[in-house]
């Protein structure tokens, strides 16, 4: 922050004032992240948003799940990331269970939430 010439004092102000107005957020590790207009980022766990892949591409029931390597291009992680949440659906009994050269296929439909209405 020296080579701009602003302390880390006015730095965090600043930073704070970015995030009362929703454009900064803090994340892991202490550190700070400023989203760009228009960006939206999805913070649930992989595992979530991979259930989500069953609803929003359709799967029924047999259907081929995308593989790692598509997973990994499509949400940016990488490879044990996605192993990782791979063997939570596994054991949700979402999915079956992955091995080489035998795609994943989907055992059960995620169960839909309840919205609550007023």
């Amino acid at each position: 922050m020296g080579e701009f010439g602003v302390s880390r004092g006015v730095a965090l102000r600043v930073f704070d004032v970015l995030q009362g107005e929703g454009v900064a957020e803090r994340v892991a590790g202490s550190r700070l992240r400023v989203a760009r207009r228009g960006e939206a980022v999805d913070r649930r766990p992989l595992a979530e948003r991979l259930t989500d892949v069953i609803t929003s591409d359709q799967l029924p029931v047999g259907a081929t799940f995308p593989s790692a390597t598509v997973l990994c291009a499509r949400f940016g992680v990488s490879r044990p990331t996605v192993a990782k949440a791979l063997d939570k659906l596994e054991a949700a009994g979402l999915l079956s269970e992955g091995r080489q050269g035998k795609p994943r296929t989907v055992l059960s439909l995620p169960k839909r939430e309840e919205s609550a209405s007023p």
